[in-house]
């Protein structure tokens, strides 16, 4: 059996919606009256709040090395299958050859894009980061598919606590030493 509620009936004042008209008039005159918050924007910009998380992109080591070894855990984990990458070979004469692979094309494709930040929390080599741009234009769908060159050009070079590819390098050529 349903349970029937009871209604309390509306007052005077509650039928001709008067309280609800004053309290809107209300607050427009407090708006109407209180200081502006206008920025003119591109001149002022407002402040980024600290955990922005903005345009993702790929960085490189203080050596101007690529970071990003084409694990492919950045795709595999976007939802929205914004990032495609094509893995590629690293010669064997070139200075990272200690490293499998690296990304022949990367693309991101900002369209599709939430800014989820499930990116940069996978990647294990730290190669990708939200940068806290947000103006983010173009004249045509092409213009926003963000590919590898574009993704370095935007991120640029980040400090690096890791130096995985010196410590190889280094334990490699003491190994040789010794032989």
């Amino acid at each position: 059996m349903p349970y029937v509620v009871e209604r309390t009936p509306l007052t005077f004042a509650e039928r001709t919606y008067l309280p609800q008209i004053l309290g809107g008039l209300k607050t427009t005159w407090k708006h109407l009256f209180s200081p502006k918050v206008t920025l003119e924007y591109p001149e002022e910009r407002p402040t980024i709040p600290p955990g922005y998380r903005g345009v993702p992109t790929l960085v490189k080591d203080p050596n101007g090395r690529e970071k990003c070894v084409s694990c492919q855990l950045c795709e595999f984990v976007c939802p929205p299958k914004a990032i495609r990458i094509t893995p590629g070979a690293i010669p064997a004469d070139a200075p990272t050859a200690n490293v499998e692979k690296a990304p022949q094309a990367f693309d991101i494709d900002m369209l599709r894009c939430i800014y989820c930040g499930l990116c940069q929390e996978v990647c294990p080599e730290e190669a990708i980061f939200l940068q806290n741009q947000y103006s983010l234009s173009g004249y045509s769908r092409g213009d926003l598919v963000n590919h590898k060159d574009r993704l370095y050009e935007l991120g640029g070079t980040l400090p690096d606590l890791h130096f995985k590819w010196d410590k190889k390098r280094a334990a490699e050529q003491a190994g040789r030493a010794q032989h």
